[in-house]
């Protein structure tokens, strides 16, 4: 069948990149579904996909997107026919910036009347902070952990996961207008990178003790201070590499990228007992489709139990769709984008 779609057609502004076009979909396969899609999700990442810069993207004219909130219109011989009629939240692996999308079975949960931006929230946003939280750091109890990129939407869900888990966080923002918003949320401190050295800031709340996780979207050069932060025992996770968004000299940003990094030696792992991990949650989707299905579930159950709150920072219209791009990739924003189709 036929659908609409914002395509990228190349790189660039969101304003020049994308294309509202007519697009065909496939055929249902024995265990997919059909959404009617009523808002999408954007995250980071599509930022990133946009500028070239990430390297799991498909290769253009393509339509990317990870997560739709709509109702499931059609479903293949082998998924449950009950399932139509159903309003959901789903994952897609890229084709979620459509007014249908096909995607698994299993990656769907459904949603009742939740509200669709707080459901797309949990989608990307929820279920990485809760695998990261819950399987990759096993955060515990009086750990010390910094949060970067605190007011974004896996930094609101990852304060609000590692709260739960009675674990003392530090919340790095970019501006003071971000600060009521993770203060309320549970964050121990709060240090603006902008007005100091953050891993100064971070070092004075830490006193004489010793940081036990830090969550990293930025790396490149934050990678070596946040490190250097760790005790024994620390974890670093590094989910993403927003430091070399905006870069404009290709290869050459690119290796400066990785020099700020450094290198890591095993031994000295062992030595001083850290860990560093990293997580693509598109590559858990591939391999462990499981993983994501269970991690879904469960931030579902959580906020109808209203143990969580996904904080939504804007609602756009599809006429919108370029200024919510670009204002995700100013750094400006709070909380979860999402998109809403014209009805």
């Amino acid at each position: 069948m036929e659908t609409t779609a914002f395509v990228l057609t190349k790189k660039g502004d969101a304003t020049t990149a994308f294309s509202l076009q007519t697009i065909q979909l496939p055929d249902l396969k024995e265990q997919q579904v059909r959404i009617k899609v009523e808002a999408f999700g954007l995250n980071y990442a599509d930022v990133m996909a946009r500028r070239g810069l990430y390297r799991e993207a498909p290769p253009m004219p393509c339509v990317i997107g990870y997560e739709v909130v709509g109702i499931v219109e059609s479903v293949g011989i082998n998924a449950n026919q009950e399932l139509i009629g159903t309003r959901v939240v789903g994952f897609c692996r890229f084709g979620g910036y459509a007014q249908h999308v096909i995607t698994e079975e299993h990656a769907i949960v459904p949603v009742g009347e939740m509200e669709a931006a707080e459901a797309l929230a949990l989608a990307t946003q929820f279920v990485t902070a809760h695998y990261m939280v819950e399987r990759t750091a096993n955060v515990q109890a009086g750990e010390r952990v910094l949060i970067h990129a605190a007011a974004g939407g896996v930094g609101t869900a990852l304060i609000q996961l590692c709260k739960r888990k009675n674990a003392l966080v530090c919340a790095k923002i970019g501006s003071r207008t971000k600060e009521k918003v993770v203060r309320d949320l549970g964050a121990d401190e709060v240090v603006v990178y902008s007005e100091q050295s953050y891993s100064e800031s971070v070092q004075n709340w830490l006193g004489t003790e010793r940081l036990d996780v830090s969550f990293n979207p930025v790396a490149g050069s934050t990678f070596k201070r946040d490190f250097s932060l760790l005790g024994t025992g620390g974890r670093m996770v590094l989910f993403g590499g927003s430091e070399l968004s905006g870069k404009r000299w290709g290869i050459f940003s690119t290796l400066n990228f990785v020099r700020k990094m450094g290198f890591v030696i095993p031994i000295g792992l062992m030595m001083r007992s850290k860990a560093v991990m990293g997580v693509n949650m598109l590559k858990v989707a591939d391999f462990k489709p499981e993983v994501l299905t269970q991690c879904l579930q469960e931030v579902v159950s959580l906020a109808k139990a209203g143990e969580i709150k996904p904080i939504v920072g804007e609602r756009f219209r599809q006429d919108d769709f370029a200024l919510a791009h670009n204002r995700l990739e100013s750094g400006t924003t709070i909380g979860k984008l999402a998109v809403f189709w014209n009805q």
